[in-house]
């Protein structure tokens, strides 16, 4: 049996690795294609397209890339009649995603919607698209079952969230540590900072050099040796950014966890990454800004005036400073961090809060084995 599934970038990627394995071992007459990256081609899904096909960073990128969307999404829709595929598995990448399901549900296909849209915070009406053309709705954020259900979506699921699926065996094991850990009991050894700038090319170039300045500053005036790490995505080059972290620890993004476990802070760019950080107990400043344009649009015409970091947002309270647009600088960087090396109980605070993460993460059903069911 065909079943198409898509995950339009890396994160959705990410969020398809944390349930696609154990689906595949329960359904092993399911065969997928679609668009992904290269950890779900090596698992044996057939790629249509490549994420890389469909990234973009950007309002303005967004609409230079519209005739390729408008393309791809004919030759998406050619492609399930010709191989009789009944079944879509959608994956966050909202703007393209609920497009193609309306054109999906017009055909009789069956569709599954991986991580909702973010409609609680922008464009409430997209409830409405949502509740007429999935079968399914696999919520991940502890709220957003009941959001949806009062807006009239039926079929929600809360499930649990994929950073827990894919990390919980991980954090489970290494419990101790993590709550042991804490950089002011050994003032003799490195403080360990994880740099975590993206996994697109533009929000790269706008937060890494951001993120460099201010640890050549800390480096400079702290007085205390660091050891610094960054973690790379795998699908992008890096070799022209290489001079610029010749004294950076550079880590595939296949070791993330093991980072995590390591760091004593991290510097992240605002992001799915961002509740990763939250699973694994370690503070982190996150930092974020975009393109004049970009946010020209956004204070225009995005009423949304709350947090944007996952971790905030899950919590429902500011754990992690978020330093954004204009105030996206070295200096507000490195303030937020003298205070957390500065004040122990500060510190330790922000531990306490972050170690409620997990359960607030487990949702009610396991997406493997719902997909698994319901999928005929």
């Amino acid at each position: 049996m065909k079943c198409f599934i898509l995950a339009g970038e890396k994160s959705g990627e990410e969020h398809a690795l944390s349930f696609l394995p154990e689906l595949m071992q329960q359904r092993p007459d399911l065969k997928f294609w679609g668009v992904g990256g290269d950890q779900m081609q090596s698992l044996g899904v057939q790629l249509f397209y490549h994420f890389r096909e469909f990234s973009t960073w950007g309002f303005l990128e967004a609409i230079k890339k519209l005739p390729f969307y408008f393309a791809a999404m004919k030759k998406i829709e050619a492609e399930f009649i010709k191989q009789d595929c009944r079944v879509a598995i959608l994956i966050d990448y909202q703007d393209f995603n609920l497009r193609l399901a309306q054109r999906l549900k017009r055909q009789g296909i069956k569709v599954f919607y991986y991580v909702a849209p973010q409609a609680w915070a922008w464009k409430a009406y997209r409830a409405k698209t949502l509740a007429n053309c999935v079968s399914a709705l696999f919520t991940i954020l502890p709220f957003e079952k009941k959001w949806f259900l009062d807006r009239g979506v039926s079929q929600v699921k809360s499930v649990v969230h994929p950073v827990w699926l894919h990390h919980q065996a991980n954090v489970k094991n290494n419990i101790n540590n993590i709550r042991q850990k804490n950089h002011f009991k050994d003032n003799e050894r490195p403080l360990k900072i994880l740099i975590l700038p993206g996994s697109r090319v533009g929000e790269i170039e706008t937060t890494l050099p951001v993120f460099l300045e201010a640890k050549k500053e800390l480096s400079a005036n702290l007085k205390r040796e660091i050891e610094w790490s960054l973690v790379a995505a795998d699908h992008l080059s890096w070799d022209k950014m290489k001079e610029n972290l010749s004294d950076i620890k550079i880590l595939s993004s296949t070791k993330l966890a093991d980072a995590l476990l390591e760091a004593d802070l991290c510097w992240a760019a605002s992001g799915t990454v961002t509740l990763t950080c939250a699973a694994y107990a370690v503070p982190t400043v996150v930092g974020y800004a975009t393109g004049l344009l970009n946010e020209f649009i956004i204070r225009t015409f995005i009423k949304y005036e709350g947090m944007i970091s996952l971790c905030n947002i899950v919590h429902g309270k500011l754990l992690y400073p978020e330093v954004l647009q204009e105030k996206f600088t070295a200096y507000e960087i490195i303030k937020f961090t003298k205070i957390w090396l500065s004040d122990e109980s500060a510190w330790q605070n922000i531990k306490t809060e972050l170690f409620k993460t997990p359960e607030m993460l487990k949702g009610e059903v396991n997406v493997s084995h719902e997909l698994a069911a319901i999928i005929k």
